[in-house]
């Protein structure tokens, strides 16, 4: 899709002397002062332009990222703009994306779609945004593209009674930063057309080029994106990003991007490396033309960095030789700085969600330390980064402790991966020889990095000793970060089963009065039916409270006219409540009695509020990484699912349980209130989405006094002293970089501690010692019973060597062979002796062929074949597979190992036939 001119015609263009063109090399439209000018002056992999800022700035002085970051901010806010924080890099306000990306997504979908009102208007922010697409190219373009960036952003928001401002004053403030601030002459400034589509809005762009350098983008948003299709929207958002890296680079004119942001962290880490930088000069060439480096739909980077080797008058293998370390490091200084921020976020590195793209990014970078052989330094670079950000970002030096524990784990892990992997690796090429398949396809690489986290790097030097060389896709990290950094579908909108069919039935009904918020502790209550559509029934008020949040619906029950039915199920769908019943059903316009399941509704109620006393004793004791990640409350047990990088110990959980029963005896005082979503984010930050993303401008808040506070739309204990006890039952390993806790409450809790109790004055009594004596007698018994395995072990042993020598006595000499053959009753061997005799057998002989079947209920075999047997051809596959044909079964294995069987037991001789006829048909 292409807008047409209009959309891009200003009158600053026209006043300024600009003249509107179309590059014959990339086909996109631009607007010049120079009339003369053809191509539009980017530097891409089309090639229409260098980076002719190298060693030659065009800015009036040299600014650092500080600096930089402070002119933007400090000129929009005198003219007009009000200064905003940075928002979190984990974008947990959305349901929709992870990371955010951009400044705007600060600010999506609340205010762009007019359902809070913006923090100022207009506004400037600097943001922190990661993007993970483009992470191949990170270090090759020299500072073009990063994994981690500041983007500057002024936006306005204009609404139809309300216009702050749109195009024309958007590029005009533009151009006054880049050419009063920064010194760079009018001529110097091309604008180019685009379309800009992201985080679910799109419009029109001018993207500013400076020589060479797209520096920013200022986008026009006026639509939103439905199914592929724009519908314009009420609200016109000036969304502007700008590349506050790239003035910087743009300002020092140094090699790369690199220096400008890292300037000695880099010097500290090429001194690491040892490596031999390029001549300068030659350094300079590359850098102006390496806006040809990244990977495009049109050319692979192999083919673009030819072109560089053309361009710089050098070999191509001989530039990759040179270039390689060093475009390693800048890769090295970008991904430890993005991993540092992550992990300060409490991003636990897993196989799901955010924590699947830190992962990757950690892997990668420990295959990139491996290329510089500094691999050990892992831990040094990430001190570095944070002593060198936490000038600017505090949080980073508070949270230093947490950053390198969760590194340590991960790399603790990835080490595991690395051990186990060879194997995995090994035994894949195997059967992919077997099969005449000669390399691994992508999705085998893909499946052994998301299922196993090997790298197709260290999969490829696996594959090298195997004889088997890996082609690995350039873009293979992108390729599978991108099928990772937006959430799928079903998490952005659970919908109970079934409700959207049934909701237009009550759309045009008024939303129902919900008495469960105004007082959550009404018992019963009196309303009007408005509607009833089989069994469902809504009336104009309910103390019902509805399924969500993970707090099941309340159950009760309905009386009318003298008759009762149970309400067994209660949903909401937008404002309406709807009741399942189970009975008779009440008539449209008459008044019922609700009565409220009490019993059940308050053990939900403690249960609910118990859950934002465990999360908030799980932080305190575990870390700042602590984000829940799962909830379902239960009137005898719940449930809650939080993020953690490895199993919690014995230690853990009793702090966490004594820690979470502490708050309980304080009896502390829940409030529950509504709040603009954006005063709440204000006053108690973004761990209010602790429980997920709500929807609406107002939001409710529960807040536990000095403990918790969420946003929730649960019921909850008036204080904290009503749920009486807090029992944690057990622990699980959801997932990877999950934990669960299951947990019981009050009355519950009092009868699972009863019950435990009751379990062990069972077991002493069985034992015939006291109570307190259990766990040594336990303890003895375990290790008698050690000791009695490891002595069945060793007579198991001997008994198999014993019939081994026995059985070899009566072997057949078959086709040069020794084959021994034995059909065995359960009771006097079972499988696993079986087993161990026919291995023996095979290592007291190596001639020798073992065929034996354990006859019980069915019929099971084994077949071991000896070295100097396999020589001779023999198959214990094979074997296996034609004895089990006699058993109404099958068999499978190794060529030296196989098993088999089936429930034929009738057949069994002539299954031991069998194996006489496969060895007697070998050619000799």
């Amino acid at each position: 899709m292409r807008f047409s001119e209009k959309e891009y015609h200003l009158p600053f263009f026209d006043e300024y002397g600009y003249v509107r063109k179309q590059c014959p090399k990339c086909g996109e439209y631009f607007w010049t002062l120079n009339p003369d000018q053809r191509l539009c002056g980017e530097s891409t992999t089309y090639g229409c332009a260098d980076y002719t800022f190298i060693n030659d700035p065009p800015t009036r002085r040299k600014y650092t990222l500080r600096e930089m970051r402070e002119a933007f901010l400090s000129f929009f806010e005198k003219r007009g703009h009000k200064r905003i924080k940075p928002y979190l890099l984990v974008a947990r306000w959305r349901d929709d994306l992870y990371f955010t990306n951009a400044s705007i997504i600060d600010f999506q979908p609340y205010v762009t779609e007019g359902i809070i009102p913006p923090p100022a208007n207009p506004l400037v922010i600097v943001q922190p945004c990661v993007r993970f697409p483009d992470i191949e190219s990170v270090g090759s373009t020299f500072g073009r593209h990063l994994t981690i960036f500041e983007m500057g952003g002024h936006h306005a928001f204009n609404y139809p009674e309300k216009q702050v401002y749109w195009k024309d004053e958007t590029v005009r403030l533009h151009h006054e930063f880049v050419t009063k601030v920064l010194g760079v002459k009018d001529e110097e400034v091309i604008y180019k057309e685009g379309i800009w589509s992201g985080g679910g809005n799109a419009g029109p762009d001018v993207e500013s080029i400076i020589r060479g350098l797209e520096v920013a983008t200022l986008v026009f948003m006026k639509y939103k994106v439905v199914d592929g299709e724009f519908v314009e929207l009420p609200i016109k958002t000036v969304d502007t990003g700008y590349g506050i890296e790239r003035f910087t680079w743009l300002s020092q004119g140094c090699i790369s991007g690199f220096e400008a942001i890292y300037g000695d962290l880099l010097e500290k880490i090429k001194m690491m490396v040892g490596v031999e930088v390029p001549d300068e000069k030659l350094l300079a060439d590359i850098s102006r033309v390496s806006g040809l480096i990244a990977i495009s739909k049109t050319s692979s980077r192999a083919e673009n960095w030819r072109r560089v080797a053309q361009k710089v008058g050098v070999d191509a293998q001989e530039l990759s030789k040179m270039i390689d370390p060093l475009v390693d490091i800048y890769a090295v200084a970008d991904h430890t700085k993005c991993l540092t921020f992550l992990l300060a976020e409490g991003v636990v590195p897993s196989n799901v969600r955010e924590g699947y793209l830190t992962r990757l990014l950690i892997r990668r970078t420990c295959r990139l330390l491996r290329n510089l052989s500094i691999e050990d330094k892992l831990f040094d670079i990430v001190e570095m980064q944070i002593s060198f950000w936490s000038k600017d970002f505090p949080h980073l030096k508070e949270m230093r402790d947490e950053i390198l524990s969760l590194l340590s784990i991960e790399k603790a892990k990835y080490d595991e991966t690395l051990l186990r992997g060879r194997s995995l690796v090994r035994r894949m090429i195997r059967e992919h020889k077997s099969k005449g398949v000669s390399e691994i396809p992508l999705e085998d690489l893909i499946n052994l990095y998301d299922s196993h986290g090997l790298t197709p790097e260290v999969v490829s030097e696996m594959a090298e000793e195997e004889g088997v060389e890996i082609h690995i896709p350039e873009n293979f990290y992108s390729y599978v970060a991108e099928r990772h950094m937006a959430a799928p579908r079903e998490e952005r909108s659970p919908i109970t089963e079934g409700i959207r069919d049934i909701e237009d039935e009550f759309s045009d009904l008024p939303e129902t009065r919900k008495l469960y918020y105004e007082d959550a502790y009404v018992k019963e209550f009196k309303a009007k039916v408005l509607r009833v559509s089989g069994n469902r029934v809504v009336l104009d008020k309910t103390a019902f409270y509805p399924e969500g949040g993970g707090q099941p619906a309340d159950q009760g029950f309905l009386e009318f006219s003298g008759r009762r039915s149970k309400v067994k199920d209660v949903q909401k769908m937008g404002g309406i409540v709807v009741h399942f019943l189970e009975g008779p059903i009440p008539e449209e316009g008459k008044e019922v009695r609700g009565i409220i399941d009490w019993k059940r509704r308050i053990s939900l109620m403690r249960s609910h509020t118990a859950t934002h006393i465990i999360m908030g004793a799980a932080r305190r004791i575990l870390g700042e990484h602590v984000w829940q990640a799962g909830a379902q409350k239960g009137v005898e047990r719940s449930r809650i699912d939080f993020s953690h990088p490895k199993r919690l110990s014995f230690e853990e959980i009793k702090k966490i349980e004594s820690l979470a029963n502490k708050v309980v005896r304080d009896n502390r005082p829940v409030k529950v209130f509504w709040m603009p979503r954006e005063e709440a984010e204000r006053e108690y930050g973004f761990r209010i989405y602790q429980g997920g993303v709500v929807p609406g401008r107002d939001i409710r808040i529960v807040k536990v006094e000095d403990w918790d506070v969420e946003a929730c739309g649960g019921t909850h204990c008036r204080n904290t002293g009503e749920i009486g006890i807090i029992k944690i039952i057990r622990t699980e390993r959801i997932q990877d970089g999950v934990e669960r806790i299951i947990f019981s409450v009050g009355e519950s809790a009092v009868n699972v501690i009863q019950e435990t109790e009751k379990r062990i004055l069972q077991i002493a009594d069985l034992l015939n010692v006291q109570p307190e004596k259990v766990e040594r007698t336990v303890s003895n018994l375990v290790s008698e019973l050690k000791y009695l395995r490891k002595e069945k072990e060793k007579l198991s042993n001997s008994l198999a060597r014993y019939l081994a020598e026995k059985w070899l006595l009566s072997s057949e000499e078959i086709n040069g062979v020794k084959l021994v053959s034995k059909i065995v009753n359960a009771e006097e061997a079972n499988i696993d002796l079986l087993i161990k005799v026919s291995a023996e057998i095979v290592k007291q002989e190596e001639r020798a062929v073992s065929a034996l079947v354990c006859v019980d209920n069915n019929a099971r075999l084994v077949v071991n074949v000896g070295r100097e047997a396999l020589k001779l051809g023999v198959d214990a596959r094979e074997i296996a597979r034609e004895m089990g044909s006699k058993l109404g079964g099958g068999g499978s294995g190794r060529p030296n190992f196989a098993q088999g069987g089936g429930t034929r037991i009738e057949g069994v001789k002539e299954a031991i036939e069998k194996a006489r006829e496969v060895i007697l048909s070998l050619k000799r």
